[in-house]
């Protein structure tokens, strides 16, 4: 058994394909991979193939070309590469979430390239690729250039690698965006941005904390939110999600014990916390509030909201602490409550608070 790759473009018509096959089929050559890259110039074949062991690159060059192939790309293959490419694109993005630095590593084994550079952010690159040059933007900063003299890149391949890169950014930033708070007891925290894993985790929070808490958060009602309603939560299509993360010294099992939102529309923002009721008047409270803050600068707001009822105290005192003033307005129990952001900076030091 002898496995080769095989290109070869052919014409974008019916029949044509089959042509292809058919004259492979008659030099007993046994297709078990195909894939189809449909371009400008015809439809690019790739095929995995098995020959007999006396079968030479010549000879699988001619009957390419007997069966209407043309530009066509011969070599010897691995057993690995018996992996059809999207298993192959998984198997990848996979390795990625633990090591999100390998992504040059990655895209050779995808490509199957010759060399992949990285050029630094500020160099003038347009994205794109040719014949035997792909250019990436780094989501994280810079671009990726991945060499491969042939066969010639595809417009499939090319959105194949540019969704690795993206996987790999996205990766990349939520690592970047990880942070460990100590708590003034001397607790550690992790405070991370959310994602839609994180769904069992964040029910589990809200299943431990008491009905007077979730009411406090939500205001309408203390009953666990639909699992639809903590998806887009955890996901907002403006804004963003923090989650404070607590490891067990002993089991090293991870807990979330509380979540911050911050939800935008135009330049406005409205912020909610949930603390589970063992970590509130800690401090972690004011430390995700003060982190909505700064979200909500980046993202440009000119004010954020928070809407509290008027018996939670704690809730109010750290929202006057962090300059908030006047009484808010004020619809029966509940209390909304304005900070504007221009210019502003989060002042204050730690200080305790409950959940809002």
């Amino acid at each position: 058994m002898a496995l080769w790759r095989i290109r070869a473009t052919v014409d974008d018509r019916p029949g044509y394909l089959s042509v292809l096959t058919a004259s492979l089929a008659l030099r007993s050559v046994n297709i078990l991979a195909v894939q189809v890259h449909t371009t400008e110039g015809g439809a690019v074949d790739d095929f995995l193939v098995d020959t007999p062991d006396t079968m030479t690159e010549a000879e699988l060059h001619a009957a390419i070309a007997r069966g209407r192939g043309r530009e066509a790309f011969v070599t010897r293959a691995e057993a690995q590469g018996l992996a059809d490419q999207p298993t192959r694109a998984l198997a990848l993005a996979g390795r990625l979430v633990h090591d999100p630095d390998s992504l040059g590593e990655a895209l050779v084994t995808l490509l199957d390239a010759a060399e992949v550079r990285w050029r630094p952010e500020g160099t003038v690159v347009l994205h794109g690729f040719d014949e035997e040059r792909m250019t990436l933007i780094d989501p994280a900063g810079g671009s990726y250039e991945v060499l491969r003299p042939a066969p010639a890149f595809t417009p499939a391949e090319y959105a194949r690698a540019q969704a690795l890169v993206e996987v790999s950014g996205a990766l990349v930033r939520r690592t970047t965006e990880q942070v460990t708070l100590l708590l003034p007891d001397g607790s550690e925290l992790l405070i991370r941005t959310a994602g839609g894993d994180d769904l069992e985790a964040v029910r589990g929070l809200h299943t431990r904390s008491s009905s007077q808490t979730r009411r406090r958060r939500y205001l309408s009602g203390s009953e666990v939110p639909s699992d639809a309603r903590l998806r887009r939560m955890l996901e907002p299509a403006t804004g963003t999600t923090l989650l404070a993360v607590h490891a067990d010294p002993v089991s090293g099992e991870e807990q979330v014990v509380a979540l911050a939102t911050l939800l935008t529309e135009g330049d406005l923002g409205e912020v909610g916390l949930l603390v589970e009721d063992s970590w509130q008047r800690r401090g972690l409270g004011t430390a995700l509030l003060r982190r909505l803050i700064t979200a909500a600068t980046r993202l440009k707001a000119s004010a954020i909201v928070a809407h509290t009822g008027a018996e939670n105290v704690a809730m109010l005192r750290t929202l006057r602490r962090f300059g908030v003033t006047g009484r808010g307005d004020r619809d029966g129990d509940l209390l909304s409550l304005t900070l504007p952001m221009t210019g502003r900076q989060p002042a204050g030091k730690e200080t305790p608070a409950t959940s809002g």
